[in-house]
């Protein structure tokens, strides 16, 4: 076990081939930009050599791609990337190198490439196994291109984890069960269900608007959570986090720890954000949301992002929002500046409403509690 502290790389790849109508990620279309493509691939590599003054040596965890669509990207790039990261800090000994990639049968193409290139871990964007769902989602693939790209990647990357979306227009608890039942005969070690969210700006929050889109009520959306919990745990998962279940603890994704459990992370690419400890406190870094400001910043200045400074109060508050998703929760000493404590009275009543866990040291949401997740850490915060 490596003595030096531990980091992550996120890199953020924006192109698409279609932009989904429920994304508010930082995306473009694909078409025509293969000379950006380039450009843009050099200035992720300068940007990790310049973040690499900041954060001095460290064991890097994870490495992940994701965007956007990272699948798309060229093989030949993604090893440059994985290669300049690993050359920049130590590789930890269960370092984990992982891609997200949506199940189009050109991308499966891909998939031996990129497992050549180093990815150990594919995140699969299925989203759906039903045609009319997959339609009415805007994605670019039919069930039956799901379910080859699902053995296509069982086949060339060591681990599996399957995106689905759940609380869909119309969806049913039986076609749920079916769905889960059968995303599992692919033999994901990680399944990710998350729930349908309508985010402002995108195509779904101005349909809803219209009336055009009518998404599940609350009843309904908790009774397709319970059957994820049960479907999933049935068959061996751990409910590691509100949206995230693997089988066993090796399983589990590494980047999304990082997160979850406030390691530092360097992020690449446009838009793209990181966290760092500094010698002046906890900085928040920012990368130029449009790809040609990115470009232009890395080769004009050799840095691709702006920073900020985060007040101890502001820390304290990420790690809550953070920290409460994942069934471990978070130490109350990282939220000593937001003045919580298992003693204190807005704690107390939560934990007798049945939403946390009674806990001396740390704060953990129950099953109950995660059903409410953003409501709880909103009362928590204020």
């Amino acid at each position: 076990m490596s003595d030096l502290a531990p980091l992550g790389v996120y890199v953020h790849w924006p192109y698409c081939a279609r932009i989904c109508p429920y994304c508010d990620f930082n995306v473009v279309r694909d078409r025509g930009r293969s000379q950006e493509q380039a450009a843009l691939a050099d200035a992720i590599v300068a940007d990790l050599e310049a973040q690499r003054a900041l954060t001095g040596e460290r064991s890097v965890l994870s490495i992940f791609f994701g965007g956007g669509t990272p699948s798309l990207m060229d093989p030949a790039q993604v090893a440059r990337v994985i290669e300049t990261a690993r050359r920049l800090w130590s590789p930890a000994s269960d370092l984990e190198i992982s891609l997200e990639a949506n199940p189009t049968d050109a991308e499966a193409d891909r998939f031996a490439a990129l497992a050549d290139a180093g990815v150990q871990r594919l995140s699969l964007g299925v989203q759906a196994l039903d045609d009319e769902a997959l339609k009415m989602l805007g994605r670019n693939h039919d069930a039956g291109a799901a379910r080859r790209a699902m053995s296509a990647a069982a086949r060339a990357f060591p681990r599996l984890s399957i995106d689905l979306i759940y609380a869909r227009p119309g969806q049913t608890d039986t076609a749920w069960r079916s769905e889960l039942a059968e995303a599992l005969t692919a033999g994901p070690e990680h399944i990710s269900p998350y729930q349908l969210t309508i985010e402002a700006g995108t195509a779904f929050d101005r349909a809803v608007g219209r009336g055009t889109l009518k998404v599940p009520d609350e009843d309904l959306a908790a009774t397709l959570f319970e059957t994820t919990q049960e479907v999933l745990e049935g068959a061996g998962f751990d409910a590691y986090e509100v949206s995230n279940h693997a089988r066993g603890e090796a399983a589990r994704s590494r980047h999304n720890l990082v997160y979850w459990r406030g390691v530092d992370y360097v992020g690449v690419g446009p838009g793209a954000h990181g966290r760092l400890a500094l010698p002046e406190g906890r900085a928040a870094t920012t990368a130029h949301r449009a790809i040609t400001d990115y470009i232009a910043a890395v080769q004009e200045t050799g840095l691709g992002f702006t920073r900020e400074i985060l007040t101890p109060e502001e820390a304290a508050e990420e790690r809550l929002v953070l920290g409460l998703r994942i069934d471990a929760g978070v130490t109350f000493v990282e939220l000593a500046p937001l003045g919580l404590s298992s003693a204190q009275p807005k704690v107390r009543d939560l934990i007798e409403a049945g939403l946390l866990v009674d806990d001396p040291n740390r704060l953990r949401a129950t099953r109950a509690g995660r059903l409410v997740l953003d409501r709880l850490t909103g009362m928590l915060a204020t």
